[in-house]
């Protein structure tokens, strides 16, 4: 069987201080369940809109992974050829925000592997989120999924709520943000993405990126990594156990 390079091997831990993390779909499953809540929604503006089209929410998760409401707001109403006024369209972020943070809030359970992987990545490297949701919405999930002691509010960074003008990725402003406010220069960090979109935000920052596949189905994991592979990512990973192997692998080889 021919031997294929393993990209990981470019990833060098010498100079890294910190890991940045997404949040959703990477730290807990939240995708699915916020999807679901943001479809009701999601239809009733695009009925404001005047389109006949309605998603469902596997439709909607195809379409919107990766990105806030606000990105995919804005993006069906150009499409619809509608303007939507700044204050009509910041009702509908807080409305969407709303709903999903209810329902993530009742739904988020916390999950073992990811604790104790965080909590031993901890141990060598600072750790910071940088999420396109909003951080009343991120700050629900933390606490539901029990992660506020390794992840406190201080160490957040959303594309929404964090920078002067909201965006999502795969706009690389909120990595840049990040890397300001933590004093960081884009080779003293590594990003973990779950999302391609996600992925071509850390890159474009200039950050090597690791992708994780944690809570993608197992159908979809193959295409998923070959796009996170096409993405820029340097590595992509099963799970958190797998991630902290390859994190201590490289960290021994640095330190031999």
């Amino acid at each position: 069987m021919p031997q294929h390079p393993d990209p990981s091997r470019d990833l060098d831990l010498g100079p890294v201080r910190a890991l940045l993390l997404d949040a959703d779909g990477n730290l807990f499953a939240s995708e699915e369940p916020a999807f679901a809540a943001s479809t009701a929604v999601t239809n009733d503006f695009l009925d404001r809109l005047g389109s006949q089209h309605r998603w469902e929410p596997a439709e909607l998760q195809a379409a919107a992974l990766g990105r806030n409401f606000r990105s995919l707001a804005t993006d069906l109403a150009a499409e619809e050829g509608v303007t939507v006024a700044e204050d009509e369209l910041e009702t509908w972020v807080a409305r969407e925000q709303d709903v999903v943070t209810r329902h993530l809030a009742s739904t988020l359970v916390p999950d073992p592997a990811v604790t104790d992987a965080l909590h031993r990545l901890a141990q060598h490297w600072d750790l910071a989120v940088v999420s396109s949701s909003a951080l009343g919405r991120l700050a629900a999930c933390f606490t539901a999924a029990e992660l506020d002691d390794v992840l406190p509010a201080a160490g957040r960074f959303s594309a929404q709520d964090s920078l002067p003008r909201p965006t999502s990725k795969p706009d690389p402003a909120v990595y840049l943000h990040a890397l300001d406010r933590l004093g960081l220069a884009a080779h003293e960090a590594v990003a973990v993405e779950d999302a391609v979109s996600g992925a071509r935000s850390a890159v474009a920052a200039g950050i090597a990126t690791i992708g994780n596949l944690v809570f993608v189905p197992g159908p979809e994991r193959a295409e998923r990594r070959q796009a996170l592979l096409d993405a820029g990512a340097v590595a992509v990973v099963d799970g958190w156990a797998d991630l902290v192997a390859l994190l201590e692998e490289r960290r021994t080889e640095v330190l031999a």
